[in-house]
Parts: structure tokens; sequence; C-alpha cells
């Protein structure tokens, strides 16, 4: 069974850093692109960024740009998305997905393409 799992959401501080991780189980992470979405009440669905399979660099929104991380460990079957200097805009659920066409670039897919979803964790970043 194909499956994602995200943790690490909590409550922290504007500033402060946090670390998501993203489990997958039922496939590899070799040939698949993973990219992590997020979205705030009221708000659409927000791409946030992407690690490809053949991509030279992973994907990140210009909102998280310089502060977002995001890095894979095939072994493990994980995706981290390393989140520094976070700002209350930054609150929102956030969600891993897998990308499983192998010719498709994360960078120009849309949360649509995405095969695979892991239910969300959330982020909330205020004083």
């Amino acid at each position: 069974q194909l499956q994602l799992v995200e943790s690490g959401g909590d409550l922290v501080q504007p500033g402060e850093s946090l670390t998501l991780s993203c489990t997958a189980s039922g496939f590899t992470l070799d040939k698949t692109a993973i990219g992590w979405f997020r979205q705030a009440p009221g708000k659409e669905r927000e791409r946030v960024s992407c690690i490809g399979i053949t991509e030279p660099s992973p994907y990140y929104a210009d909102s998280v740009k310089g502060r977002f991380t995001v890095s894979k460990d095939n072994a493990k079957k994980m995706v981290y998305l390393q989140m520094n200097s976070l700002k209350p805009e930054d609150t929102a659920v956030y969600y891993c997905a897998a990308l499983m066409e192998i010719f498709t670039l994360c960078r120009f897919a849309s949360g649509r393409e995405y095969d695979y979803w892991g239910q969300g964790t959330q982020v909330t970043v205020s004083s």
C-alpha cells in the first residue's frame, strides 16, 4: 500500500525553525519526486517546494526561498522540509505528495498531477 505520512508540525514563535518529515511506504523515493504543499484557512493550496529525480536542484516558491530547505533520504524513505525564520504567514497545514510520473519535472507539476498525498501536519507560527 502506497502511503505518505507527515510529522513535525507544531506551534512556534516567529523567527523560530521547524523541520517537517514525510515518510513514504510502499514505493521507493529514488524514482519518485516529492512535493511539499501548504494550505491556510480560506486560501488556496500553495506549492511550497519539491525535490525531483533528475532535476539539478529543488524547487522553492518565492515565498519560502532562502528560508526553507528540502532534502531526501532514499534509504530511509524520508523527505524533510527544514523551515527557518518562520513567519506568521507560514501558518498552514503542510502536505507532502508523491509524483509518480518520472518524466514530469516536479517544478512544473501542479498539485493535480501528484498521485499520493499525506494527511497533513499543522504548522502554526504565532507569538
